[in-house]
């Protein structure tokens, strides 16, 4: 099972995890704080593979990576929301932490439905009302960056000609 757990619109990078916590990148201690003032229930009762549901605008505020480090940290197994700030986007893709667009599931979703997420196609189906809902899967070489977690272990992995080719 993968509880869902919802926010709203514009959350921004320091509701997710705030500044006074950025004195490090390392994912397990950046968890402990993550959504510690909007919503401190998570880092006590989130488990391994829940799924973060925002509104539109997710991740907006700052570019520090700290935001997507403290969720993956978190072991979310992605992000679903309606729409994301550009620079949380493109950290989460640098730092292999999964995001899926999608509008119609943002608001189909509710806090602890139990929600399925298939990477590869982009399927949700949110198994607690029965509705499925269709994002823009993830092109392949995201999830291979995902997968390797993160861009520098990617890049680490392979020859940087043959992910040129």
């Amino acid at each position: 099972m993968s509880k869902a757990w919802t926010f709203g619109e514009n959350m921004n990078t320091d509701e997710i995890i705030p500044g006074r916590y950025n004195i490090t990148i390392d994912p397990l201690e950046l968890a402990k704080n993550v959504f510690c003032e909007v919503k401190p229930e998570y880092v006590k009762n989130a488990q391994p593979g829940d799924v973060i549901v925002g509104g539109q605008n997710f991740g907006c505020g700052s570019s520090r990576e700290h935001a997507p480090i403290a969720i993956k940290g978190s072991l979310a197994k992605c992000v679903i929301a309606a729409s994301f700030a550009r620079i949380f986007f493109r950290n989460a893709v640098n730092i292999g932490l999964p995001i899926l667009e999608c509008p119609e599931a943002a608001v189909g979703i509710s806090e602890g439905d139990d929600v399925e997420v298939n990477l590869s196609t982009g399927e949700i189906i949110n198994r607690t009302n029965g509705r499925r809902y269709q994002a823009n899967p993830l092109p392949d070489f995201v999830l291979k960056i995902a997968d390797a977690g993160g861009i520098v272990n990617f890049l680490k992995m392979h020859d940087i000609q043959e992910v040129l080719a």
